[in-house]
């Protein structure tokens, strides 16, 4: 039996356990781009993100049947399954590069720029290449939290979920991430002129 015109993620997962081909192949192409992304943000490889990405689809036919829908959505859990794997590959292999040049890391550093107040002071064409190293240099439990409330525009719920930590710690993570964010991307301060003639000439005395 093929799923519904429109059917829910929770229908469509029904629909792949029962052993639907065409259910898997939709919401695959629902869900992929979602995690794809959290995961190029979070690790700046795209072939580790590809990785990833294909084995949270691989988890979600061997183990769907763990999903449950009363405790959140089918997209929490593959990103909170995609996380995890993360974790464990970053760990493991203390694999870490730079974003490529391309349109995720943009629309990356537009999200930030648009969606924290403080950092809309930066020009937004310096800062493409800083804002996405900001956020790849911040630790863990940070870096999560800004590319899943503010890349990926969760609410603190969902962020939450994922995270499997309380909705208090999320804001709390968030805040100081945010502020972490602003002194990266603070320009350092120039050397006045008349100073550093000074120091020049106390050089040559």
């Amino acid at each position: 039996m093929k799923p519904p015109p429109d059917p829910t993620d929770a229908g469509l997962l029904q629909s792949m356990l029962d052993g639907e081909e065409a259910a898997l192949t939709q919401l695959y192409q629902r869900r992929q781009p979602g995690v794809y992304r959290f995961a190029l943000q979070m690790c700046g490889s795209q072939a580790l993100a590809e990785d990833v990405t294909q084995e949270v689809f691989i988890v979600l036919i061997r183990d769907g049947h763990t999903f449950d829908p009363t405790r959140g959505s089918l997209a929490a859990f593959l990103m909170g399954v995609a996380r995890n794997l993360l974790l464990r590959r970053l760990q493991r292999e203390r694999f870490y590069a730079p974003l490529d040049d391309d349109g995720g890391a943009e629309s990356a550093s537009h999200a930030i720029l648009t969606t924290t107040g403080p950092l809309e002071d930066f020009s937004r064409a310096e800062t493409v290449t800083s804002v996405r190293r900001a956020v790849l240099a911040l630790p863990v439990r940070y870096r999560e939290v800004v590319i899943l409330c503010d890349l990926q525009e969760l609410s603190y719920v969902e962020a939450a979920e994922i995270l499997g930590c309380a909705v208090g710690t999320v804001r709390s993570r968030l805040h100081r991430a945010r502020s972490l964010l602003i002194e990266k991307l603070r320009p350092a301060p120039e050397e006045e002129p008349a100073a550093s003639t000074t120091k020049s000439a106390r050089c040559f005395a």
